[in-house]
């Protein structure tokens, strides 16, 4: 049996939005365009994704369900297991991460201020931004693997993991829980304060302001 027309948009959109950003940011680099501290925070934004819950969720490692347990053979087959926390986290790094970062640089009239030092407006556009998506993914891309009744593993940003899990709203018959919002909410502050170290770090001090 194929995939249907919503499994297909889902691998789709998984695929695309992890692979293609990533070979621009890549392209870009080593072509000189993109600046070395954007390319050093899609590293460190991957590695802290993975880390915080990506690899925890695909693998159930705590008290979960794996993502095969969660979703049709036909999807395993699409997405395996293997590289499922791979492709999530890309797009978390690239997709997510760095489109908040372009948010702040563009409110900020296109400047590099808000990545010099703290600043709670930069904070807020990311916070928005982060939740916001989350919110749009849980209810549309994956709301099939993380329904309420498919338990979740504990993971570094998920500190309550499956046994403090309330629904905190419905929408369309879709719920929203507070195990699946909580890793963006936690990465906020830590994803804003890796910004800035990377950026004091490895951007060029000239035309920073």
């Amino acid at each position: 049996m194929g995939l249907s027309e919503q499994q297909m948009a889902t691998v789709t959109t998984v695929y695309l939005s992890a692979l293609l950003p990533c070979a621009l940011i890549v392209l870009g680099y080593w072509l000189g365009r993109v600046p070395r501290w954007i390319f050093m925070l899609s590293v460190a934004g991957f590695v802290a994704c993975a880390i915080g819950w990506e690899v925890w969720l695909t693998y159930g490692l705590v008290d979960g369900l794996s993502v095969v347990e969660r979703r049709p053979d036909v999807m395993n087959a699409a997405i395996p297991i293997h590289i499922n926390w791979v492709l999530n986290s890309l797009a978390d790094a690239v997709s997510i991460g760095l489109v908040g970062v372009l948010w702040v640089w563009l409110l900020y009239g296109r400047s590099t201020a808000a990545f010099t030092q703290w600043r709670w407006g930069a904070f807020f556009v990311l916070l928005i931004w982060f939740v916001g998506q989350n919110l749009w993914v849980e209810l549309t891309i994956y709301q099939a693997q993380l329904a309420e009744g498919y338990q979740l593993s504990w993971a570094p940003l998920i500190p309550t993991g499956p046994w403090y899990n309330p629904v905190l709203f419905e929408l369309d018959g879709r719920t929203v829980q507070l195990q699946t919002q909580l890793p963006w909410l936690l990465m906020t502050p830590l994803y804003y304060l890796m910004v800035i170290n990377i950026y004091r770090r490895y951007a060029d001090c000239l035309g920073s302001e």
